[in-house]
């Protein structure tokens, strides 16, 4: 387990991408003008009532701000991950990329989230806050929920563990959570807030060690669309 966790948090495995200075300020220009612009979308989205129509148009508008701010901003990586397979009856170490840990890691932080939402629900204002949340899973369409849930959470990563992450050049995994955090903020919603700090650090450790967006990516979505079943039983 120990080893699992290097592996997929810690170990970062060789890779060379790097970019000219004028690229990286290219990167850096394009992550912040997009960041901003989707906080704004952000913030606007989650404060439409609860069924609205305009629910959809404008979560899938801010999954695509996320997304072109990504492409735009410059060149994305996969990355990958060392394991050890045998070979000719010694073990070989490989690179590989990243499928069934990131998603192992999902499960597990949406089990502590769901561990968490039984002390959460016992504290009134807590409470209300994750309810305002859980509104929009009890009164939309769940597949639709689903598309939506997932096409964000492919989105966010893009941008905040793919552009945002390399226009960092310096301390960029906590970089990238504190302003995954900030844009957050623009929700209003504490517990989203408190959620974002967890998640970030966790996908942004799997981005260091990984060199690339897929780990972060199917971890996210591991997470987000298991508390899109759990948190309506928690709170329902």
């Amino acid at each position: 387990m120990r080893r699992w966790v290097r592996r997929s948090l810690w170990d970062v495995v060789p890779r060379d991408h790097r970019q000219s200075d004028a690229g990286l300020r290219r990167r850096q220009m394009v992550a912040a003008g997009f960041g901003v612009l989707g906080a704004i979308v952000l913030g606007v989205s989650l404060r439409i009532e609860p069924g609205s129509v305009w629910f959809y148009p404008a979560t899938f508008a801010l999954a695509g701000v996320w997304a072109l701010g990504a492409f735009v901003s410059g060149p994305l990586h996969l990355g990958r991950i060392g394991t050890w397979r045998p070979s000719g009856g010694q073990a070989e170490h490989r690179l590989v990329r990243p499928v069934l840990s990131p998603i192992l890691l999902g499960l597990g932080l949406a089990g502590i989230f769901v561990i968490g939402g039984l002390v959460v629900r016992e504290i009134d204002w807590l409470d209300r806050q994750v309810r305002s949340v859980v509104d929009f899973a009890d009164q939309g369409s769940l597949p639709i929920l689903i598309v939506v849930t997932a096409v964000n959470g492919v989105a966010e990563e893009l941008f905040f563990r793919g552009a945002v992450y390399a226009a960092v050049p310096r301390h960029p995994v906590a970089w990238t959570s504190v302003v995954y955090v900030i844009a957050t903020l623009a929700t209003g919603n504490v517990m989203l807030t408190f959620a974002a700090i967890l998640l970030g650090v966790v996908v942004g450790l799997e981005r260091r060690a990984s060199g690339g967006v897929l780990a972060p990516i199917l971890t996210h979505c591991a997470w987000s669309l298991s508390m899109l079943f759990a948190l309506p039983l928690l709170f329902g």
